[in-house]
């Protein structure tokens, strides 16, 4: 996909999961399907049937880092959708901005 290889750990299918395509160092794009992407962005609702869904994430060096992005999102008027803890993967939050746009932040 747009001459880019994807990376990740390899599924049982052989097709790594999630699917991810590196475009530069700090960029990545991952494509999830419905079910798994509620399962990131819980407990939002995902778009409803017909429409799409995207999720922007930054990272931050370190627990300390996600809570202050968290912080600072919300003071600039964002809505806290899941609070800073540890999930399976990552110590992640998600988070919509002023506009309703959803992101997440999680630790490198």
């Amino acid at each position: 996909m747009l001459g880019v290889d994807a990376v990740g750990e390899q599924a049982d299918d052989g097709v790594p999961e999630p699917l991810q395509f590196p475009l530069n160092d700090g960029v990545r794009l991952m494509l999830i399907p419905r079910g798994g992407f509620g399962w990131v962005v819980q407990p939002r609702t995902v778009a409803e049937e017909g429409h799409r869904e995207c999720l922007a994430t930054v990272f931050a060096d370190d627990d300390t880092g996600v809570d202050a992005f968290v912080r600072w999102a919300a003071d600039a008027g964002g809505t806290i959708v899941s609070p800073p803890g540890a999930q399976a993967w990552a110590y992640k939050a998600t988070f919509t901005d002023p506009d309703g746009r959803l992101w997440s932040v999680m630790r490198r």
